[in-house]
């Protein structure tokens, strides 16, 4: 049943919506390939917002914002085909440019992506519901990430800038591209998680097919003309259209040589299978995750609350690295969950431009339903709902709901529900909490909550070998981004961070002979006329 309260919190009409947030629908109807933004005429998908507003009998309905081309296989191999194209099995101009090239190229497309910053935080917040403080870091943070990548790829390139003399052979040891890259975003980040590997694979040499995500999918358009404008022809290539129709020729051609994907590991699994050559496909991906807290018996639940709080929440639980289960130690169960639930039922839930909005629509049509799937089953099965409020829906607003006590054999206790829902198991021993991170599918990353250092040090241990990262008396996170983030069993496959990244979409290569006078020459004659970008020891500053 529709809460009225919730519902009135969309805007009651046009006018409802503060001038500098509407938005006109933007049709795109252009994509870049080969260096040209074409022109698509063929269908469209129209893009919804979560942001209701009512029609004329006063029932919700999804604002449109837009629609974007349904591209098919033959405009799918066509990217493909200038992608390697521009590649040239390294020829390419791309992948032979210098170091110092390549990053020019870069610092020329962000200068021209910070002119789209207003549209495209706006399109941030239409199209996933993001609010508009989260939406606005997003930009900023990407903004950052690239000018982190661009200082960490100098330092790497000043590191590899001399030659090695070992065992009487000279040698330059420097990292090369890998070829063709296909990048899947995802929508929860739908410009920062894409852009951190986007812009590493660019800026080391690789070309790129650049699959938009369903949802979040227009605000990349704005910056099509600054990828166009700022790299040679083919180095970066968009496609758009049905995941299952315009990826499996893609793959099945065994002419991409690096996937990297944001997204379910089912897709993952599928994707790989379809390449008919494993061993020449390198896979970098982020994929599912049921990070989970503890919360020990001589935990700070003041420290406690207000991690998982902010842990379980921050865009409406939309974050691989959420916490998604909470285990708490049954001596304390009570008094957390006194504490705790009203904490959650106190964030405030409204549309994304309002100050101070905690809770925002929710962008997948489907998701309200599958959350109360999800509480139903374990109202079911002895839990309970113990937030005032929690569960109440209009339409894509959802009000978050601790639910406890959660056991095995609910969905809650396996099944990653990636929004406002929060599982509370109570345990005795922590070797229960331990068991269940061995027998989970995921392995992404824990929060441990405690002050006893002998306790949590016990639990460290066996920890960091079922999880990539151990919070400590902290939510789970990426950030920041020099720190890796990966993870084990179904959670990921490579490691992503700025310097992680920059090796995860590269090879290192090297260039050899024996230490020789006339070697010796024929090295000092390349480098001291620069006849080759490779064999080079120029410093970048």
């Amino acid at each position: 049943m529709i809460n009225q309260q919730l519902a009135g919190l969309f805007p009651p009409d046009e006018s409802g919506i503060p001038a500098d947030y509407r938005i006109e629908p933007i049709h795109q109807r252009e994509y870049l390939l080969n260096g040209e933004m074409r022109t698509w005429n063929g269908p469209v998908s129209e893009v919804y917002s979560p942001i209701c507003l009512p029609d004329a009998e006063g029932n919700l309905q999804r604002k449109l914002v837009g629609s974007f081309p349904v591209t098919g296989p033959k405009q799918a191999l066509e990217a493909l085909e200038a992608a390697v194209a521009a590649y040239d099995n390294g020829r390419g101009e791309w992948p032979t440019m210098s170091v110092a090239g390549r990053i020019s190229c870069m610092e020329t497309f962000v200068g021209k992506m910070l002119e789209q910053k207003k549209l495209v935080v706006n399109l941030i917040m239409w199209e996933i519901g993001k609010n508009l403080a989260d939406a606005t870091k997003e930009f900023d943070r990407t903004i950052k990430y690239i000018y982190d990548t661009i200082d960490t790829l100098k330092t790497m390139d000043r590191n590899s800038s001399r030659f090695r003399i070992e065992e009487g052979i000279i040698g330059q040891i420097r990292r090369s591209p890998l070829g063709v890259v296909l990048a899947m975003g995802p929508f929860n980040y739908p410009l920062n998680e894409t852009y951190t590997t986007l812009i590493p694979s660019i800026l080391m040499g690789n070309t790129i097919l650049f699959k938009t995500p369903k949802h979040g999918s227009l605000l990349h358009y704005p910056l099509l003309e600054a990828f166009r404008s700022s790299f040679p022809k083919g180095v970066v290539n968009s496609m758009y259209g049905r995941g299952a129709d315009v990826i499996p020729p893609v793959m099945q051609s065994g002419k991409v040589n690096v996937l990297t994907l944001i997204g379910s590991s089912r897709v993952a699994d599928q994707l790989q299978r379809q390449h008919p050559k494993l061993n020449r496909l390198r896979s970098i991906m982020s994929l599912d995750a049921k990070n989970a807290a503890v919360i020990l018996p001589d935990a700070d639940l003041d420290v406690a609350v207000s991690e998982c709080l902010l842990g379980t929440l921050s865009f409406n639980g939309q974050r691989c690295t959420a916490i998604k289960i909470i285990w708490v130690h049954r001596s304390v169960a009570d008094e957390f969950l006194r504490r705790f639930g009203p904490a959650v039922s106190k964030l405030k839930p409204g549309m994304p431009w309002e100050p101070g909005t905690q809770i925002t629509p929710l962008p997948e049509p489907t998701k309200p339903d599958y959350l109360a799937e999800c509480i139903q089953d374990a109202q079911a099965n002895g839990a309970a709902i113990i937030n005032e409020g929690g569960g109440e829906v209009a339409e894509s607003l959802f009000k978050p709901a601790v639910v406890y006590p959660v056991k095995e054999g609910m969905k809650l206790y396996r099944e990653e529900q990636f929004g406002p829902i929060i599982p509370v198991v109570a345990f005795d021993d922590e070797e229960e909490f331990i068991h269940y991170l061995i027998t989970d599918d995921h392995g992404m990353q824990a929060s441990i909550f405690g002050t006893d250092t002998n306790a949590i040090a016990k639990l460290i241990d066996p920890l960091v070998n079922l999880v990539s990262r151990v919070n400590i008396n902290a939510q789970c996170q990426r950030g920041p981004d020099t720190f890796p983030f990966t993870g084990r069993k179904d959670s990921a496959e490579g490691t992503l961070s700025v310097e992680d990244a920059l090796r995860s979409f590269s090879i290192r290569s090297a260039v050899a002979t024996k230490d020789t006078d006339a070697n010796k020459d024929i090295l000092n004659e390349i480098v001291g006329e620069h006849k080759s970008t490779f064999l080079s020891t120029n410093f970048i500053f």
